[in-house]
């Protein structure tokens, strides 16, 4: 099988989002007038609630009005979708999540319980990222040459993990096992800490994380980077190798993306496309996000984030469907 070549631009991209209708309106009235929920597509304490509080605290101060995190882990951010696609669209509900949780689910589950198509609007997306692959210090691993060689050495013996099925971290491991040859077991977790306390313990060998979760354990010693995706070394970890550099082509970088549900007002959703990137784009900000290792995208209106998807949608759902992952 050829390497999976991904063309960056901050990938994993849906177009079944982009059907979903939106009644416009002339302004936003007295919108927002109290305190607007940020349900986010992970556990407490990972990589998206993390980011997801680095962008809703500045965001309600210019909004004037909270900005409530509500992390909502499980089935790949399955769940938290479904809770903001069946909310009133009425700007007080958005959803946090990571584009794998907004394209790989459509195209991994058979009988989704809303209908992507239809009830969730972009927004903006809030930062560009790739993924990281790990592993315990004990493996002696340094790099993906030596965790190809042990798999070879020693088929079906190392496991890894993903934070889910049809996770960006599955379907990457799963393009490298095709490439190489290898049996690994893989182990979905149903959320990113549980799959960082695993490694940790090194209950599994390896495993692909978001670009922000594994930093602390790598900067303890708990962990060990093999390897990042992407064309280019990410701002927090320029010292760890691309796996391109390593001689497999993966150049797949995902993002962190604000939904609404479906009806809500056209003038509110693009104020909050507005405010979102003025936020993100202030050296503060920006400043900080390339400190969870992320980039800080393009200013793009909502329509113009939608646009992105739809260009994008392809990728992983072909992905998918050759990793033979598609949900029969």
């Amino acid at each position: 099988m050829n390497p999976i070549m991904i063309k960056r631009r901050t990938v994993l991209a849906s177009s079944l989002l982009l059907g979903a209708g939106i009644k416009a309106h002339a302004n936003t009235g007295d919108w927002p007038n109290r305190p607007i929920r940020l349900v986010v597509a992970g556990s407490a304490g990972a990589g998206g609630d993390i980011f997801a509080r680095l962008i809703g605290t500045p965001l309600q101060k210019v909004l004037g009005q909270p900005v409530v995190v509500e992390p909502k882990p499980g089935a790949n951010g399955l769940i938290a979708c479904d809770t903001v696609a069946k909310a009133a669209g009425d700007g007080y509900t958005l959803l946090f999540a990571p584009s794998s949780a907004i394209l790989i689910n459509p195209v991994m589950i058979a009988k989704m319980p809303y209908n992507p198509e239809k009830d969730l609007v972009p927004v903006a997306q809030v930062g560009a990222a790739g993924i990281l692959l790990v592993t315990n210090p004990s493996t002696g691993f340094k790099n993906l040459a030596d965790m190809v060689a042990y798999a070879k050495a020693n088929p079906g013996k190392l496991s890894y993990g993903s934070w889910g099925n049809g996770s960006s971290g599955h379907l990457a491991m799963e393009g490298i096992k095709a490439h190489y040859g290898l049996d690994m077991p893989h182990v979905a977790y149903k959320t990113l800490v549980s799959e960082a306390t695993d490694i940790i313990s090194n209950n599994i060998g390896v495993g692909f994380m978001d670009i922000a979760s594994p930093i602390p354990h790598m900067q303890s010693g708990r962990m060990v980077g093999l390897g990042q995706s992407g064309s280019q070394r990410w701002p927090a970890t320029p010292d760890l190798p691309t796996l391109s550099e390593q001689g497999y082509k993966f150049e797949a970088d995902g993002w962190y993306g604000i939904f609404a549900p479906a009806g809500t007002p056209q003038a509110i959703v693009d104020k909050l496309a507005e405010e979102i990137n003025r936020v993100q784009l202030s050296d503060e900000v920006r400043k900080r996000i390339e400190g969870q290792n992320m980039v800080v995208p393009p200013k793009r209106t909502a329509k113009q984030y939608a646009d992105e998807i739809k260009k994008d949608a392809k990728i992983w759902q072909g992905l998918a469907i050759a990793a033979n992952l598609k949900e029969k």
